[in-house]
């Protein structure tokens, strides 16, 4: 019998990215706010997927610690606040002081009176003397982090060429290395404007179906490769990966017709062992 997991999902801000967690037994609705816990003491987040069974067995999750209180609910409101007029000083100081720098997010924790702001710089910044002014301002420990283009794509959101969401924004984890050769391997234009996301970078949906292409390419007829379908001889003058198909000129009469790629595979084996022997 397969093992199933109990899963639910949750978010810290509306159109933000999803996080999965074990309800721990609670009775869950879509718009109920739960005690998430992080490294920094338990968050207040929204379920937006309620509770169900999953077919595989997901080890590892956190467990939720409840539902939130009203004292919780004060805190995140506290929160809020904090993180409002931090980002106001930190837009303020950052002009004063002429840094090179943009804010792209900020972050507090009530429990830890920890703020945390998120930039972007072209290079290093020097922004000690920020830091202090910071901390004077907002009366508690400041902590500032420089973000990567990727890293600040997931931190905004936005949405992609494709019309959704960010991948980095909803559901990846962890970003995974992308090459130019993925977008050669799937006949893509090498034009940035058309491979790039909204980070500058190579889109990372480019790494989602290289696999594929790889699979068919080393199962595939080259093209220019002579070929038997089941119409007749051909030669392979193009390929259709998500289709799995090939397009193939038929050696009788020039018109092209798309054929299985098993069907086309089969039939060149068998072409090949009648031809050898």
């Amino acid at each position: 019998m397969a093992a199933v997991s109990l899963v639910c999902a949750v978010t810290f801000q509306r159109q933000g990215r999803l996080y999965y967690a074990d309800p721990g037994g609670l009775a869950l609705r879509v718009g109920d706010l739960v005690r998430y816990p992080t490294d920094k003491g338990p968050e207040i987040a929204e379920v937006m997927w309620a509770p169900q069974w999953v077919d595989d067995e997901i080890g590892g999750l956190p467990v939720l610690e409840g539902m939130a209180s009203d004292g919780d609910k004060e805190a995140a409101e506290i929160s809020r606040k904090k993180r409002a007029a931090a980002r106001v000083a930190a837009k303020r100081l950052i002009r004063e002081h002429a840094l090179p720098m943009k804010l792209s997010g900020v972050d507090y924790v009530v429990a830890a009176n920890e703020t945390t702001i998120y930039f972007t710089a072209p290079h290093r910044v020097d922004f000690r003397a920020l830091v202090r002014d910071l901390s004077a301002t907002l009366h508690g420990r400041v902590e500032l982090r420089q973000l990567s283009a990727r890293d600040e794509a997931r931190l905004i959101g936005g949405i992609g060429s494709c019309g959704r969401e960010l991948c980095c924004s909803t559901f990846l984890v962890d970003f995974e290395p992308v090459s130019v050769r993925m977008a050669k391997d799937q006949d893509l234009p090498l034009n940035p404007l058309r491979i790039s996301g909204a980070c500058g970078r190579l889109m990372c949906c480019l790494k989602y179906e290289h696999p594929l292409y790889q699979d068919f390419a080393d199962k595939a007829p080259g093209i220019g490769a002579e070929v038997e379908t089941p119409d007749g001889e051909g030669t392979v003058v193009g390929h259709s990966v998500p289709a799995e198909q090939v397009v193939v000129r038929m050696a009788a009469d020039g018109r092209r017709t798309a054929c299985a790629l098993a069907s086309v595979c089969g039939s060149r084996r068998a072409y090949e062992e009648r031809h050898q022997s």
